[in-house]
């Protein structure tokens, strides 16, 4: 190793000795503070994905950042005297107040006090009678009862019996409703297991995914052709995510959605948001990403062009924002804040409901002072975000609820969330209560106006045909609602008789000389403990095709 001593680096001789001459840096600091600049830049951008897009709000303070990182290292030279670096100080400076004043004039022109209009008018909603624009309905078995917690456990279910799916990989929680084919239905994609497992997988792909079926509580798994490629459980360049931020850099996705198309093939649906009210305001859907996860491809589609079979455009929690815009701010900032005339609000949870091929997302209206009452009901179209609003009043989804856990308290079991239908022309809820474990064991129906009226059963015939006994009973309803014309008076033959429990409730299953059964909850006839074999009793009943009927008296 050699060394080179010049003199010209110790200067100044006297009662210090010598003093050593350090040479400043200059173009290299400049260099340095660039590349650490943009290896930060680049880091963040890989990382955390954010969309290059002057109406998001994370750019701008990453903008900010920069500029203050690099004022404060240009203006630590400058302090130093270093000439080379005062000028790129002042031209840093410069850009950061110019970023920060217009980042803080565009936070002011977003907000809702100077934008409150372009917030209400985000969502267009139209009155609707509910008896007449609501079909009404002659049987539960076509709704979607089933919550995304339920459809966990089932599916969880279908694929614990294959071992070679279940080591490797997992049902994602995050089920999306759909209309399949014209019927409702849940389906979640299959996750990496670990990171470990993706590493292990990352050549094979995503083998599947999972269909539920939320009327039928049945699931089973659909093992695909051709594996998915791309998902937001995979690393690195096939995470779903980063796969569609470098093919769409600016766009500020809302969501990853994952549906099926008719056919069984899967989709993500990428909503793609807009800024409506001055900068970063009333974001809202302005198209949609729909990405091929097989092979990666991927397709945009603005708002009003988007293929009849896809549901997920409008997520349910935006919608719900988007009408609590409009409850809140068609009046104008100042009188959702003092005065509060006309403000209403949507109760905190929606549900679904699949209607002529279209999935809608429907939640209780209140006034903005909150009680256990609804004043309305809202339905939004989750893929055009159509509205229609019925004025009903009542019981809000979480009091009916409470209603139908309460008609079964002794059996311990929980309520979902309830669809809301029209039953002879009156607004009901039905919903299905489960056991501890997640199972289905019965359904109920609370009316809407009256919720004192509570029906349950443990099928969903039983439950609507109870509860419009019961509504005949309160003289909300006429007998030919009830549907007396299906009944049937009969005297039979007793040839045997049964009494068994079923889920806490006690059911009597008598069997005539003909071989026909007939089926009643003993607490609706004790008087039913006297019948005996041979003895012949006089019943009305609502006849069954599969020979076990119901009686009614």
């Amino acid at each position: 190793m050699q060394f080179q001593f010049d003199f010209n680096d110790f200067r100044g001789f006297g009662s210090g000795g010598f003093r050593p001459h350090v040479k400043k840096p200059g173009r290299k600091v400049v260099v340095s503070l660039i590349i650490l600049a943009v290896l930060f830049l680049g880091i963040y951008y890989y990382v955390t994905l954010p969309a290059v897009n002057y109406q998001e709000t994370g750019f701008w303070a990453v903008l900010i950042a920069v500029f203050a990182v690099l004022t404060l290292g240009f203006g630590a030279k400058t302090l130093q005297k270093d000439s080379k670096t005062k000028g790129l100080f002042k031209v840093c400076f410069i850009l950061l107040i110019l970023t920060v004043g217009v980042f803080a004039v565009g936070m002011l022109l977003s907000s809702k006090v100077v934008s409150s209009s372009k917030y209400a008018g985000r969502l267009k909603v139209e009155n609707k009678t509910f008896e007449k624009d609501m079909k009404e309905t002659e049987r539960i078995t076509d709704i979607a009862l089933m919550d995304t917690e339920g459809a966990r456990i089932i599916g969880d279910r279908a694929i614990g019996s294959l071992s070679d799916v279940v080591s490797q990989y997992e049902v994602s929680d995050s089920y999306s409703q759909i209309d399949y084919d014209g019927k409702p239905m849940k389906v979640a994609p299959l996750y990496y297991a670990s990171f470990i497992r993706y590493m292990n997988n990352r050549k094979s792909g995503i083998p599947g995914y999972v269909q539920v079926d939320p009327i039928t509580n049945e699931a089973k798994y659909v093992k695909l052709k051709k594996p998915m490629q791309y998902s937001p459980s995979a690393y690195f360049s096939r995470n779903l995510k980063r796969h569609l931020r470098f093919q769409y850099p600016t766009a500020m996705f809302e969501g990853y959605y994952f549906e099926i198309d008719n056919e069984g093939n899967p989709y993500y649906i990428c909503p793609v948001l807009k800024a409506y009210a001055g900068i970063f305001g009333a974001k809202d859907i302005k198209g949609v990403v729909i990405c091929d996860p097989v092979s990666g491809k991927s397709i945009y589609y603005d708002k009003d062009h988007v293929p009849q079979w896809v549901d997920h455009v409008h997520d349910g929690r935006l919608l719900l924002k988007k009408y609590n815009w409009k409850g809140q701010l068609s009046g104008g900032y100042i009188n959702s804040i003092f005065g509060k005339k006309g403000c209403k609000v949507a109760t905190d949870d929606y549900g679904y409901r699949v209607i002529d091929g279209d999935v809608w997302a429907f939640t209780g209206v209140t006034s903005v002072n909150g009680d256990n009452s609804n004043i309305a009901f809202v339905m939004m179209n989750m893929r055009t975000a159509e509205s229609k609003y019925y004025t009903v009043s009542g019981a809000n989804e979480q009091s009916a609820m409470e209603a139908a856990e309460g008609q079964v308290q002794h059996l311990g079991y929980s309520s979902a969330f309830p669809s809301l239908i029209n039953v002879a022309g009156k607004p009901t809820y039905v919903m299905i209560l489960k056991d501890k474990g997640g199972l289905v064991k019965m359904f109920a129906m609370v009316n809407v106006e009256k919720y004192n009226i509570v029906a349950t059963s443990t099928t969903q015939k039983g439950v609507l045909k109870e509860y419009k006994r019961l509504m005949k009973e309160e003289g909300i309803i006429s007998s030919k609602d009830v549907g007396i014309d299906s009944e049937q008076t009969k005297e039979i033959q007793i040839a045997d008789i049964k009494f068994i429990p079923i889920d806490g409730n006690t059911y009597v299953y008598i069997t005539d000389k003909e071989g026909q059964v007939y089926k009643q909850e003993f607490s609706k006839n004790e008087e039913m403990i006297k019948y005996k074999s041979d003895m012949k009793i006089k019943i009305k009943y609502e006849k069954s095709d599969d020979g076990i009927h119901t009686m009614i008296e």
